[in-house]
């Protein structure tokens, strides 16, 4: 008599507990944008045009983008680790890119930014000495950023392959749109690409907050 085979079994539990986390990690990017936003229009000398939004990381006030670094990347990760439950077998750098991304995160709330440019009120125009942990602040955020970059062409490769050209370019786009920003940003710094580069951080986080939405509807690719 032929034995049936074994198939796992999932536990509604675990499902739903993966399905919270993926929530968590969808408004990882609004939670983000949002405290950005408000620090920005309450933060006496913050300018788009000539911050990033690490600088929000110093002064008296700073401990609120620490905290915002910190919550959103740790939902970011938890975020990633049940993406990667939900990826079919052999799919796993997608999540892996995006709880690095996570975790580079978390290491900009450890490490934070050093004043800069006028920023907090009173800090001499420029860019200001960096101390080790701004050092520290900008190689996480490197990492960080990196990650999202590779994560977004990955998805696109993946969705090319299933013949959804339409994901597959939204996903290149936002990489390409981040990467040029970023490293235009380091080249050439302008009040104009300190902004293009803060649009590419919202399309990222979008992204980011597209992809874990999907798979909180059943559709990991």
């Amino acid at each position: 008599m032929s034995q049936a085979a074994a198939f796992p079994v999932v536990r509604p539990a675990a499902v739903g507990r993966d399905r919270l986390l993926l929530i968590g990690g969808v408004l990882a990017g609004p939670i983000f944008a949002g405290s950005a936003i408000v620090q920005a229009a309450t933060r006496d000398g913050f300018d788009f045009r000539r911050h990033p939004v690490s600088v929000l990381s110093t002064g008296e006030l700073g401990w609120i983008q620490i905290v915002t670094f910190l919550v959103t990347g740790v939902l970011c990760a938890l975020a990633a680790e049940a993406l990667r439950r939900r990826t079919p077998t052999g799919s796993v750098w997608l999540p892996r890119l995006l709880a690095l991304y996570g975790l580079g995160l978390v290491g900009a709330a450890i490490f934070s930014a050093d004043p800069a440019d006028g920023f907090p009120a009173g800090t001499p125009r420029g860019a200001g000495e960096i101390s080790w942990h701004g050092g520290l602040h900008f190689l996480v955020a490197a990492v960080a950023f990196v990650s999202l970059i590779v994560a977004t062409v990955v998805a696109a490769r993946r969705a090319a392959r299933q013949g959804a050209r339409g994901r597959a370019a939204y996903s290149l786009v936002t990489g390409m749109f981040f990467a040029v920003a970023w490293v235009t940003l380091i080249v050439r710094p302008a009040p104009t690409v300190m902004v293009a580069f803060g649009l590419a951080v919202a399309a990222g986080w979008l992204w980011v907050s597209v992809t874990f939405a999907r798979a909180a509807s059943g559709r990991a690719d």
